[in-house]
């Protein structure tokens, strides 16, 4: 028997970061993502192959963190009453590993789908947390939830990791065109996470106040979202960006890639995801103004591409899961 999974991408519009601490964060999936392919075999243990990163790994074997990542995926969905037996999985992706488009949980969700694929997305996304802990530590849950649920939503992380994170579906009535664009530095979630932490320790009352702003921002961004103001959401990613470097998790090259946007036609721009490399979102007025950021940014050498969220019929709704591990 075979099965299949698949997931999205995913960019953080506003709130990283901060949203390790409470505040809300609003990302949203993309197409690009990844996906997976579990194929029964005669004998354990379960094996996982990963094409993009020539790696493969066993269930059993705890040397590498892709190991232990898919070992961990695949106890906590037996403990959810899943008969799992052994398989032979190959997963793949559209996504640059460290680049703050969400590559690791889209291979955590779009296994855990091959491995269950009745199994509703909020159950998946909590599944998926067990996966992202080996490679994030005390990352927010925000990109497995994306990555299971695809869409427009305000993600809220529970006060403690037994606590409930809560995601609330955003209403985007209109189309809004997006450029992303690779620094080409990889970024390590949990190296840029500790950073903030550390900072956090040293002056507490100066990243509260960046939090607090970035809490504001983030209540700003979903109003002009839901209002399909451009200009407005335009200013508030610059904003927001400003508040980021202020954490020291910006890099000269995301600088550039973001003053190079803002000059080509761009509304705002940002970095998108941990910072300290990674990749940067752009919003534009529609494709050919994107056409013409990617262009600033293939002159500067930097590799980039075009997506779209937001539709018509999109409702908000309100869900709710346990992050991480059950």
């Amino acid at each position: 028997m075979t099965t299949e999974g698949a997931a999205h991408g995913k960019v953080i519009l506003f709130g990283e970061h901060a949203v390790v601490y409470g505040v809300p964060a609003i990302a949203v999936g993309i197409e690009r993502g990844a996906r997976a392919r579990a194929e029964g075999i005669a004998g354990g243990p379960s094996t996982l192959r990963v094409r993009d990163w020539n790696l493969s790994v066993r269930e059993d074997d705890a040397e590498t963190p892709l190991a232990r990542a898919f070992g961990d995926l695949l106890r906590v969905t037996r403990e959810a009453g899943v008969p799992v037996p052994a398989l032979a999985v190959e997963a793949e992706a559209d996504l640059p590993p460290g680049g703050g488009l969400g590559c690791s949980a889209a291979l955590g969700v779009a296994v855990a789908r091959a491995l269950d694929p009745a199994a509703p997305a909020e159950a998946i996304a909590e599944r998926a947390g067990a996966w992202e802990a080996v490679f994030h530590g005390n990352a927010s849950g925000v990109d497995a939830a994306v990555s299971a649920l695809g869409g427009c939503v305000l993600f809220e992380r529970g006060p403690t990791a037994a606590d409930r994170s809560t995601i609330t579906r955003v209403r985007a009535p209109g189309v809004m065109h997006l450029c992303i664009g690779n620094s080409g530095e990889a970024s390590s979630t949990r190296s840029m996470v500790e950073a903030v932490a550390r900072l956090r320790a040293r002056r507490p009352d100066t990243t509260q106040r960046a939090f607090d702003a970035i809490h504001t921002l983030v209540k700003n961004a979903r109003l002009a979202i839901e209002a399909v103001d451009r200009n407005a959401i335009g200013q508030l990613l610059d904003l927001n960006q400003m508040l980021l470097s202020g954490l020291f998790v910006s890099t000269p090259e995301i600088e550039q890639m973001c003053s190079a946007a803002r000059a080509a036609g761009a509304l705002g721009a940002k970095l998108t995801g941990a910072g300290g490399g990674g990749c940067v979102v752009a919003l534009v007025d529609h494709a050919d103004a994107g056409a013409k950021v990617l262009a600033a940014w293939k002159s500067d050498g930097f590799d980039g591409f075009q997506t779209t969220f937001g539709a018509p019929e999109t409702a908000r709704r309100a869900v709710t899961f346990v992050e991480g591990a059950p």
